[in-house]
């Protein structure tokens, strides 16, 4: 996954280049300060002492910080486990973290001296892979950090602080095109009445499509604290424009949204909108499953277009909900591939993630069995902003035997995840595994394509029939083929922006995830 922070660090720059333990996986204004302007990498002496870059193992500088925190870690319950050092320690750290369970360490160029880094996150960032895929992208282009008390309140509770609005940058360059792609239900944004397909014009009197002043624009699209304000002025899909404040909230989000029967000729279809692996997906995915189950659906669309990921564990729970018993009994969900030191001792059952058939306690009492469609093909409506665990939902099906059609443009690209780990407030999350199916099928850094190519269509509702890319999974279903493609020019420049894999969501790195929470006790 692309690091975000650094795409948003300015409008005009984003604009430009747009082109998990358990395990986890945009909007704009969703991270509560994740999405504000990012200093460039410093390359400047941190400290004018010459710092030692002999790699030291990262459990003796653990915990080693230049700011400790004082009482009790809310996580833990217990006090925390910073002492007092320097910044030189904390960097020590880093390095040997990174030498130790980094997926591609002995890729990591030794020409770089951490003297050139002034801060540990600016350390860590060079420390990655500077390879490239088959396509030329960057393998490791999910590299990034965040604090660790924000970290915890998204991926654990869904809380982040923002308006409940997931925006994307849909034109490449000035004239820019942001617009809504959906909200988040009782939020600032909801509330105000502000629907998917709403294009943000202005921005505290600053013009989003032709504007230079990033620093407005940013600081309204991501207010870094709660009850902050800015002025907004929204073009409605039908035209009307209007001027609101909206104020920042604490918004929870709802991971599972719209959960419908369609009727068809054949049969109803079940539609559920699935945004984000959180812990809080798991009870709303149960529920899903058992109305969808009630109502006695014969296919599933699961849209994932804006899901980039979360825990690994939800989506074993999903895959498993989706087919049947006889599909996965005894298979592999997921295996996790370490690099050669084998970093966490793992034994190769401790490694695999089996299809989970009891629920994990996330959300809902652990142990309660989960329901089944027992479905031998589903259809997914996918996009570059589909990653990670989702695709380790897709990848996982496939490995099994369920058929899966993709419906939009190709996703991220992810097969990678993350045991994140907090040092001294800071929570890291580097590339330590690769995920492969029961196939043993873990190879795709480019995306996975799409059956058919479908534009999204913000002009309808997610889950309406009529919406383009769902209306071309039921057209698939009933005839077998992909529905003809639109030839506007907008349907034209959103289509090779997408089969280009360029995500155009404004959302944090971490809601683009693999994450693994399972294993924490197993860790060293």
């Amino acid at each position: 996954m692309e690091l975000r922070l650094q795409r948003l660090a300015a409008l005009v720059t984003v604009c430009a280049a747009a082109a998990a333990m358990t395990a986890c996986g945009g909007g704009g204004g969703g991270g509560g300060g994740a999405f504000m302007p990012v200093a460039t990498t410093p390359q400047r002496p941190a400290e004018p002492a010459a710092e030692d870059d002999a790699i030291a193992a990262s459990a003796s500088v653990a915990g080693l910080c230049a700011a400790p925190r004082n009482g009790i870690d809310p996580d833990t319950g217990a006090v925390f486990p910073d002492r007092s050092g320097t910044t030189a320690d904390e960097k020590r750290w880093v390095r040997g973290w990174i030498d130790e369970t980094y997926l591609w360490f002995d890729e990591v160029p030794a020409t770089l001296a951490s003297k050139d880094y002034a801060t540990p996150i600016a350390w860590f960032d060079v420390l990655r892979s500077p390879r490239l895929t088959a396509s030329g992208r960057a393998k490791d282009r999910f590299h990034f950090t965040q604090g660790t008390a924000a970290y915890r309140a998204l991926s654990q509770g869904g809380v982040d602080v923002g308006y409940g609005l997931e925006l994307a940058f849909l034109s490449a360059s000035p004239p820019r095109d942001v617009r809504v792609a959906y909200t988040e239900p009782n939020s600032p944004a909801a509330q105000a009445g502000i629907v998917r397909g709403t294009r943000v014009v202005e921005i505290d009197g600053v013009d989003v499509a032709n504007g230079v002043d990033t620093t407005t624009l940013n600081a309204g699209l991501a207010p870094a604290r709660e009850g902050e304000a800015h002025s907004f002025r929204l073009r409605a899909p039908d035209g009307a424009e209007r001027t609101l404040a909206l104020a920042a909230a604490r918004v929870t989000r709802t991971p599972v949204q719209n959960v419908k029967t369609i009727a068809t000729a054949s049969g109803p279809v079940g539609y559920m909108q699935f945004n984000d692996h959180l812990a809080t997906a798991e009870a709303a995915l149960i529920a899903a499953v058992n109305q969808l189950q009630s109502a006695g659906i014969a296919d599933l669309v699961i849209d994932m277009r804006y899901n980039g990921g979360g825990l690994l564990d939800v989506a074993s729970e999903l895959a498993a909900m989706v087919s049947s018993q006889g599909a996965t009994t005894g298979a592999v969900f997921e295996r996790l591939v370490f690099n050669s030191k084998n970093p966490f001792r793992l034994a190769p059952a401790q490694a695999t993630l089996p299809f989970h058939v009891t629920s994990r306690g996330f959300s809902t009492p652990a142990g309660q069995v989960l329901p089944r469609l027992g479905l031998s093909r589903v259809t997914v409506l996918a996009g570059p902003d589909t990653c990670s665990a989702s695709e380790s939902v897709i990848n996982s099906l496939r490995g099994v035997g369920v058929a899966v059609n993709l419906i939009g443009g190709p996703t991220c690209g992810k097969p990678y995840g993350f045991l994140p780990q907090d040092n001294c407030g800071t929570t890291y999350f580097a590339i330590q595994f690769q995920g492969v199916n029961n196939q043993g099928f873990g190879d795709y850094g480019d995306g996975f394509a799409p059956t058919c190519v479908v534009a999204d269509d913000f002009d309808h509702a997610l889950g309406d029939p009529t919406e383009a890319r769902l209306a071309a999974a039921l057209t698939l279903r009933s005839s077998g083929a992909c529905p003809a493609s639109e030839s506007s020019k907008a349907e034209l420049a959103l289509r090779k922006a997408e089969t280009q894999g360029a995500p155009y969501l404004m959302r944090s790195p971490v809601r683009e995830n693999r994450l693994v929470a399972t294993l924490r006790a197993t860790q060293p």
